[in-house]
């Protein structure tokens, strides 16, 4: 039990808002985007600055309370929600600040994407993010930052210049080239292990409208389709982006109703390039064979980056699996073929990014984010809004994993994974896990950052914690 008194003089110490169990508005400020997730927290901190943030880890220190950080709230595990302790909620920390000289847009940590791109599209630029605009800049960034603009521009961690954290002690400190060095090469893919970015300093691009949108074709073709799209894409110019995905076709526009609910397989496009340079990047596939539907036109890119959330709400079940990927093999596609045939739900999906082009050209080693060498960041997600459908979302997603990890490289993008224990997260950081171990204990010794894809500091790895 916390001691009310406490808490009392904790609620006087910040200009934001806390946010407990006998509160009326508790249910709705504990709901993350993931509803298969349900946790109650004891305290929930709603930061209105920096100072808040501040005090919250304070007193989360000196209350002995397990602490969990939520930017957007979107992470797929809940892993920015905890039961019992408190969460250092950020939503409300909303500023945008767009220097069109610079090129550069500094954004607070409770901001989504959809909050960034409408500011720099104001100035006719982007950042690289992801492709729901409701999700949170803070955990996608500091995941490594995957999404329509990754071949062209590189992933979102490619393109942070600097940021502001609050450490586990209380401290407070900016990071970046040339200021704690260590620390800014580990939040590049990092994840929250090593304190709470409260703003974020990215280089924009000048990207303002896009050919972007959907192309289908029937699911009888999937294999055909995969075995183009694998060549294809890996050679494709920089400025052309697109992922593949296994889907049911929703009952709306712009679907014609003859694919209404029907199983297929597409491609998303976006080419960030010329309008008129469109068709010749397009050529090769043109010679392909013509899709069942195609829905690519000109549009601003915070269109794009918004086109399926109406989709994806905030609300629905989701179960997630994942991989990176280097090669689709012949056997690969047939088992993706098997599985991506018998999605459960109008909801779940199979999608494979690609991560080549502009994401290539930087070291493996020289951020966190160690899989520089795979082409495909590969998610597998069982999603339906029906609680009575978990199981069968589970089940799926985990069969389609089983059937198609054998043909991976062994790790996966970390904001795709649910909670999947140590070794999958040495997996997925490979060769750069030891150097975050060492950062981790330098600057969290006691783990006290540990809702998330946890990096365990040294001290607590040799005592086998």
């Amino acid at each position: 039990m916390l001691d009310q008194e406490k808490v009392d003089e904790f609620k006087l110490t910040i200009r934001g808002d806390v946010v407990g169990p006998a509160d009326a508005q508790f249910d709705s400020a504990r709901r993350v985007y993931n509803a298969m997730i349900d946790r109650r927290p004891a305290l929930i901190a709603r930061c209105a600055d920096v100072g808040d943030v501040r005090q919250a880890v304070r007193f989360g220190r000196e209350q002995n309370l397990l602490v969990a950080i939520r930017g957007g709230g979107h992470n797929g595990g809940g892993l920015g929600t905890c039961d019992d302790g408190l969460v250092v909620d950020l939503s409300k920390m909303k500023g945008v600040r767009v220097d069109p000289e610079a090129r550069t847009v500094r954004v607070d940590g409770g901001c989504t994407w959809g909050d960034v791109d409408h500011a720099t599209h104001a100035f006719g630029m982007a950042t690289p993010s992801g492709i729901i605009s409701t999700t949170g800049v803070g955990g996608l960034t500091l995941g490594g930052g995957i999404g329509h603009l990754t071949r062209t521009c590189g992933l979102t961690i490619d393109n942070l210049l600097e940021a502001d954290m609050v450490l586990a002690d209380g401290r407070f400190l900016t990071v970046g080239p040339d200021r704690n060095e260590d620390l800014y090469w580990a939040i590049r893919g990092g994840g929250g292990n090593f304190g709470i970015v409260t703003s974020f300093l990215f280089k924009l691009h000048p990207v303002d409208m896009v050919s972007a949108g959907p192309m289908l074709w029937p699911l009888e073709q999937a294999t055909e389709v995969m075995q183009f799209y694998r060549e294809f894409i890996v050679n494709a110019e920089e400025d052309l982006n697109g992922f593949f995905a296994m889907l049911t076709v929703p009952p709306a526009a712009p679907f014609p109703p003859s694919l209404h609910m029907k199983k297929m397989c597409g491609i998303v496009w976006c080419h960030a390039g010329p309008p008129e340079t469109l068709e010749h990047a397009f050529r090769p596939l043109r010679r392909f064979r013509p899709p069942a539907f195609e829905f690519v036109g000109q549009m601003p890119h915070p269109m794009l980056q918004g086109l399926f959330d109406g989709l994806y709400p905030p609300g629905l079940q989701w179960y997630w699996k994942a991989d990176f990927v280097t090669t689709l093999s012949d056997q690969a596609i047939a088992a993706h073929v098997d599985h991506g045939s018998r999605l459960p739900t109008m909801h779940s999906s199979m999608h494979l990014y690609p991560v080549n082009g502009a994401a290539h050209r930087v070291d493996r080693g020289a951020t966190a984010f160690s899989y520089r060498d795979a082409n495909w960041a590969e998610v597998i997600v069982g999603v339906d809004p029906n609680p009575a459908k978990k199981d069968s979302i589970v089940s799926w997603a985990r069969n389609y994993w089983d059937a198609t990890h054998p043909f991976g490289t062994g790790g996966a993008y970390v904001n795709f994974m649910m909670d999947e224990g140590l070794e999958r997260i040495r997996a997925s950081y490979r060769e750069n896990y030891d150097r975050l171990v060492s950062i981790k204990a330098k600057y969290d010794p006691t783990n006290y950052f540990r809702v998330n894809q946890n990096v365990l500091p040294a001290a607590s790895r040799a005592a086998g914690a």
